[in-house]
């Protein structure tokens, strides 16, 4: 299965899953149907499946045009979106299976941004490759997504389901915000030497104009603050008494930054 990233509107990203073999490909939260449709036309590659990790219009305004143009393609989303998904016919829940091609994913529940949000999780194919994790706007680069229907225990419970997979997971998130959120980040955490590293490396890159995304996890659990709620030293930053309330603090202050 190979990953392509098309960018979208602002600072969107679609990811088309691609399986050679078989000619076909399934799309990630399309915010928009051409530049998905312009890769279908150079790959030759019937479209069989949209994955939508949640409702917002910057992650299914192509649902539409993509049916019409690929009528036998199945919408996946969850089941709490139900009547808020354009074309969604399967309705996930926690530990669901989806596939495409020979590739098998499970489906985590995590509420926090949206109530409905789910991600979507390939473990790897071999021993020496990444698993792929396409977590919509829950988990960032270098941040999270803000809380407009969940509650900050919600997604820090969340934020855990996705912090419990392997070091060596590729997070495909939906945004380019990666410079902005370590800009955020060095202001809670500026000693934090792994982060210091990467935001000369995120700059460089950005200069270059060069994508962010996929993302290590590994990296996002040693750099981004979103994902260290519970270390004692950014609890005293944030002068909070558990994991909850440091997130909380944290998703404050990030909110008017």
């Amino acid at each position: 299965m190979e990953v392509l990233r098309l960018p979208a509107l602002s600072d969107n990203y679609i990811f088309l899953l691609y399986d050679a073999s078989s000619g076909t490909a399934a799309v990630v939260d399309p915010a928009e149907a051409e530049p998905v449709l312009a890769e279908l036309r150079r790959l030759g590659a019937r479209l069989v499946a949209i994955f939508n990790t949640h409702h917002h219009g910057d992650h299914v305004g192509g649902n539409r045009p993509l049916l019409a143009a690929f009528p036998e393609a199945t919408v996946y989303g969850g089941a709490e979106d139900r009547g808020r998904i354009p074309g969604q016919s399967v309705f996930l829940v926690e530990g669901d299976r989806v596939t495409f091609g020979q590739r098998e994913a499970t489906v985590l529940f995590v509420p926090g941004h949206t109530r409905a949000h789910i991600a979507y999780y390939f473990p790897p194919a071999a021993a020496d490759q990444p698993g792929h994790l396409f977590c919509g706007d829950t988990l960032f680069s270098g941040g999270c997504g803000r809380l407009f229907e969940g509650t900050p225990a919600q997604m820090v419970d969340s934020l855990s389901k996705l912090r419990s997979l392997p070091d060596q997971t590729q997070v495909w998130c939906a945004h380019e915000y990666t410079l902005k959120n370590l800009q955020f980040a060095l202001t809670v955490e500026g000693g934090n030497a792994d982060l210091q590293r990467r935001w000369a490396e995120v700059q460089a890159a950005r200069q270059r104009q060069e994508a962010t995304i996929p993302a290590w996890l590994g990296v996002e659990k040693r750099t981004n603050p979103f994902l260290r709620w519970d270390l004692p030293a950014l609890q005293t930053a944030m002068a909070a008494q558990d994991g909850v309330q440091t997130f909380s603090r944290l998703r404050g202050r990030k909110d008017v930054f």
